[in-house]
């Protein structure tokens, strides 16, 4: 997730009781427009895989989401034999840094979490990489897990694209999902487990303020 050089740099300040004057490498958060084409509710809780830069600030944000029933950080788009911090780390494997959520469409429909995605999450114009970290498994990539989903997610993304809601080209993709591997414990809810790590406050805490700020309704304390 974080460059070790930067990482490094944030603990020394902390361990001096030091305010490290790094700048906020979470994206510039956009309000993004209502999906025009989604999936309706149907009664039943649904599964979404988001991969937006370091899981930590993903996982984060959706787990502030009314609807949002799980938040789970792990790998998609590799092998299980490969699923692991480590050796997707190198940026070898396929995987790419995602989070599994799953939701309540009655509460927060698919296209909904896109659009908070593609508002605060990541920043869709910038291949292989957020904030400090850089590599294929930072990319930022769409897993849907049913037909409608991908529907939904090429749309949406043909829609913000036609609005021109960024200045530059949207790179993020839309890829098959060949399954979900979840990462180590360590990795687990570690934005509300250590909400001042130098890190989580400089890039995933603005992240999670702008979804507090820009969709006020949606937000979950």
């Amino acid at each position: 997730m974080a460059n070790p050089a930067l990482v490094s740099l944030a603990l020394f300040g902390a361990m001096v009781g030091a305010v490290v004057a790094i700048p906020s490498s979470a994206p510039a958060s956009v309000t993004a427009p209502r999906a025009a084409i989604d999936i309706p509710a149907n009664g039943h809780r649904e599964v979404a895989v988001f991969a937006g830069g370091c899981f930590w600030g993903v996982e984060g944000v959706y787990s502030h989401v009314k609807g949002v029933l799980s938040a789970t950080s792990g790998y998609t788009g590799g092998s299980a034999a490969t699923a692991t911090y480590d050796q997707s780390s190198t940026g070898r494997t396929g995987h790419a840094e995602s989070v599994r959520v799953m939701f309540d469409p009655a509460q927060v429909s698919y296209g909904e979490l896109l659009r908070i995605y593609f508002s605060v999450v990541a920043d869709p114009t910038l291949k292989d990489e957020q904030g400090p970290d850089h590599g294929t498994q930072y990319r930022t990539a769409l897993f849907p897990t049913s037909p409608a989903q991908a529907r939904v997610a090429r749309a949406y993304i043909s829609q913000l694209s036609a609005a021109h809601v960024y200045k530059r080209p949207i790179v993020t993709t839309v890829e098959p999902f060949r399954g979900f591997y979840p990462a180590e414990a360590e990795h687990q809810h570690f934005f509300a487990r250590n909400p001042n790590y130098p890190y989580i406050v400089v890039n995933d805490r603005p992240k999670v303020e702008a979804l507090h700020r820009q969709f006020p309704a949606s937000y979950r304390g």
